[in-house]
C-alpha cells in the first residue's frame, strides 16, 4: 500500500481581545486580570488632566467593573509615571463657546455613583502629582497606595475654583476639619509622606515598590469575603452620604463660577505660567 506524506499545515487560531472590553473610550485604559480591574487615565501629555469625556469613560469603565461578578477589586491609576490626575482640564474655561452644560453636571454625578455605590473596594494607585481634582478623585477611593515621589494638594482658590466635587466632604473625614481648612485655603503641596502622617494616604512606599505593594493590597482583599467588604463599605460612606446635598449644591454652583471671572482669570494665568491677579478682576 502506498504512504503519502501529510502536508498538513498547523493551523494557528487568533485569539479576539475586546479593547477595552468593548467599551468606547480613548482617554481611559481599561484591563481586568485575575479579578481586578484596572482603570488608567491616559492623558500623560496633559498630566492626566480630568475633562468631561473623561469623567464619563472612567464612569464607564467602573460601571462595568460594577456589574463584573468576576471582579473583586478596581485599581484607578494615570499613565505616565508623572501624574495621577494633576486636575480639571482648564483649557476649556477660557473657550468662551464652551458652555458649563448639563452633561457637565451629569458626568460629576455618574462617577461619583459608580465609585461610591459599585460595593468594591477601589485602590488608587498614585504615582506622582494628586493634584485638585486629580485628588478628589483621589478621595472617592476607598484606599490609597502612594509612591514616595508624589505630591498632594487641592489648588481651587488658585485658579478661581472651589473642590466643591467630594473635596471639601471628604478630605475633612480623613485629615480632619482645621488640616482640611489648611490644605483647601493655602493650596500648598505635600509630599506623600507628609499626606500619610495626616490620614489622607494609607500607605507610601518607593516607586519602584509600587505595583508590588498594590498587587499585594488586590490579593488581600481578594481572600476576604466580597458581601462583608461591600457591607463595610456602604457602612463606613453611611456619613459622608449625608453630604449628598452639600454636592448637589455644590456643582450646581460650579454653573456660576467656572465661567465667573475670576476661574477665567485663575484658568489663563495657569496656562500662560503666571501668578494671576483676582484683585484686577472687574
Amino acid at each position: 500500500m502506498p504512504t503519502t506524506k501529510s502536508t498538513a499545515k498547523k493551523t494557528t487560531r487568533k485569539r479576539t481581545v475586546k479593547k477595552n472590553h468593548g467599551l468606547d473610550i480613548k482617554n481611559v485604559i481599561y484591563l481586568k486580570k485575575s479579578k481586578v480591574a484596572y482603570v488608567t487615565i491616559n492623558r500623560p501629555e496633559t498630566r492626566n488632566a480630568l475633562n468631561t469625556q473623561t469623567r464619563e469613560e472612567l464612569a464607564m469603565a467602573i460601571e462595568d467593573a460594577w456589574l463584573d461578578d468576576k471582579i473583586g477589586v478596581i485599581v484607578l491609576t494615570g499613565a505616565g509615571g508623572k501624574a495621577f490626575s494633576a486636575g480639571g482640564d482648564l483649557s476649556w474655561i477660557v473657550d468662551p463657546k464652551k458652555k458649563v452644560d448639563a452633561k457637565f453636571m451629569l458626568v460629576h454625578y455618574r462617577l461619583a455613583t459608580a465609585m461610591r455605590c459599585c460595593g468594591k473596594p477601589i485602590i488608587a494607585r498614585v504615582d506622582g502629582y494628586c493634584v485638585g481634582g486629580g485628588n478628589e478623585l483621589n478621595m472617592l477611593c476607598d484606599l490609597t497606595i502612594a509612591s514616595d515621589t508624589s505630591i498632594f494638594a487641592q489648588a481651587g482658590p488658585l485658579v478661581g475654583s472651589a473642590p466643591i466635587w467630594y473635596g471639601l466632604q471628604q478630605l475633612q473625614h480623613s485629615v480632619g476639619d482645621k488640616k482640611a481648612r489648611e490644605v483647601v485655603y493655602l493650596c500648598d503641596r505635600y509630599t506623600a509622606e507628609q499626606a500619610a502622617d495626616m490620614g489622607w494616604v494609607n500607605k507610601v512606599v518607593p516607586k519602584d515598590k509600587l505595583d508590588d505593594e498594590v498587587a499585594a493590597w488586590c490579593k488581600s482583599l481578594l481572600q476576604k469575603s466580597p458581601q462583608s467588604l461591600r457591607i463595610a463599605k456602604f457602612q463606613i460612606n453611611f456619613a459622608s452620604d449625608m453630604a449628598h446635598p452639600q454636592i448637589t449644591h455644590g456643582l450646581e454652583l460650579a454653573r456660576f463660577f467656572m465661567k465667573a471671572p475670576e476661574m477665567v482669570e485663575g484658568a489663563n494665568a495657569f496656562l500662560e505660567k503666571r501668578r494671576p491677579d483676582f484683585w484686577g478682576v472687574k
